[in-house]
């Protein structure tokens, strides 16, 4: 998602306090159940060991993997996402880690380190007089060098070579290959290198959108396993993929989302943190049935229930 600022965790000399408790992935085990194991609630301090949390709410039986982030700020309050993978519940299935021993040159790394700090400068992905000079140069690499960004990506033991190479293969001129290389990369069992190859096939998406001639095709498959991800940022940055994919109302793709991931779009939609809920409640008002302009009058009358449960078959449809 555009603009997304989930946290690592919060480590301050006086922690804010913590002003919604944001579940996902429960299906079976009730939030207070989690809420009483790790003795947390709305209004206490922020707890400051992220790992600590992570542990106690492993321990709980029925959960098999457990991940906490923090969302700062607003005044002296925070956020707190609790993602959870229960035991026999949804599960994305990625691939093990490569171990070969591929490498980008040493230069090329060197610059796209340079160029993440000046887009984290700059606050916007869109090319500026800063960058420049480095995207001419990934999109020179990327054109002569495509076979070594795809053996780097599948077969690099070092995860930052494989998060280069996803990030740079938003430059590649053969553009319907880069997608599919990205879409691979979305199964790798590091997190830093998914969200790469999701910012990066962001750009193609948007692409297709703007540019049908092109015929690119980015596949919603993975993007729709990674909703049941227990790690917050697999979940947006994917939620705002499938929201292009269907702005033109895509009937496949929707009902993919529909029989794959309706369940966690509905528990992210009911989030209490808006900014969060907000794009899976577009998409959950899609599966309804409503235009994207229903979907914002429902949100603004504070009525997502209602859509949530037309999107469900349990209410009529208009």
């Amino acid at each position: 998602m555009a603009g997304l600022a989930a946290l690592a965790y919060l480590a301050a000399e006086q922690a804010p306090h913590v002003r919604h408790v944001n579940f996902y992935g429960l299906h079976r085990i009730p939030a207070d159940r989690v809420l009483r194991e790790i003795q947390l609630h709305p209004g206490d301090p922020l707890p400051g060991s992220r790992g600590e949390l992570e542990d106690r709410i492993a321990k709980i039986p029925g959960v098999f993997a457990a991940r906490v982030e923090g969302v700062c700020c607003e005044g002296p309050e925070a956020d707190l996402f609790i993602g959870i993978e229960e035991r026999g519940g949804p599960h994305v299935a990625l691939r093990s880690a490569p171990v070969g021993e591929a490498a980008l040159p040493e230069e090329l790394a060197e610059a796209y380190d340079g160029f993440v700090t000046a887009v984290k400068r700059a606050g916007t992905i869109r090319s500026s007089p800063e960058t420049h000079a480095a995207e001419q140069q990934f999109t020179e690499f990327a054109e002569a060098h495509a076979g070594e960004l795809r053996e780097v990506m599948r077969n690099s033991a070092d995860v930052e070579q494989r998060a280069i190479a996803a990030g740079i293969l938003r430059f590649a001129p053969r553009k319907q290959s880069a997608v599919d290389d990205l879409q691979y990369a979305l199964q790798d069992p590091d997190e830093t290198v998914r969200e790469n190859a999701l910012g990066s096939l962001r750009v193609f998406a948007l692409l297709s959108v703007k540019q049908p001639r092109l015929n690119l095709r980015v596949e919603p498959t993975w993007l729709v396993e990674l909703l049941n991800s227990v790690v917050l940022g697999d979940r947006m940055q994917s939620v705002d993929l499938l929201i292009t994919l269907t702005d033109g109302g895509d009937p496949a793709v929707l009902e993919q989302v529909r029989s794959r991931a309706l369940p966690p779009l509905v528990e992210m939609a009911r989030w209490e943190n808006l900014r969060y809920a907000l794009p899976a409640f577009v998409l959950v008002g899609r599966l309804a049935g409503l235009s994207d302009e229903e979907t914002q009058r429902e949100w603004k009358r504070e009525a997502r229930e209602p859509v949530i449960q037309r999107a469900l078959g349990r209410a009529p449809r208009r």
